[in-house]
């Protein structure tokens, strides 16, 4: 695991609040010169610490109202179950995050829809027609106190 001096930590913290922020004003906040951030940002990214920038879009401002963490069990172990559960889930435009995980179920689901019927609807028509999945336990959430993905 690279160690990461007090400036690079810096770095990292102010873009990861605000990527979109101008090298110079990310060099004021971390006491360097401009010259010297922008050679620490590229080092950064070079070494695939920074992987890249993104917009994080708001999913109420989109009528997303509704955030469902889904615990999904599948009824086989075969690699190709697996496969072809985040295949599915990959193109399911409701789900946000698909987490392979360790424990009771193989997966975690971020499903964000507009409503309970959509997500009804996501339920019986994507997860509900995948013959590899054996259960699927559904945690709505009812608010978030930290969300750092927005």
């Amino acid at each position: 695991m690279p160690r990461l001096d007090s400036f690079n930590a810096g770095i990292l913290q102010h873009l990861q609040q605000d990527g979109r922020m101008s090298n110079i004003d990310l060099a004021k906040k971390v006491g360097l010169s401009p010259s010297a951030c922008l050679r620490r940002v590229q080092d950064l990214e070079r070494r695939g610490i920074l992987k890249g920038y993104r917009a994080i879009v708001d999913p109420k401002a989109l009528g997303q109202d509704v955030v469902i963490f889904v615990m999904v069990g599948l009824s086989g172990h075969l690699r190709k179950d697996s496969l072809a559960f985040e295949a599915a889930m990959d193109r399911a435009p409701e789900v946000r995050e698909c987490h392979n995980i360790t424990g009771s179920v193989e997966y975690i689901l971020r499903v964000e829809v507009a409503d309970l019927a959509a997500y009804k609807a996501f339920h019986a028509d994507r997860l509900g027609t995948l013959s590899m999945v054996g259960s699927i336990t559904s945690h709505i959430v009812l608010g978030a106190s930290k969300d750092r993905l927005g």
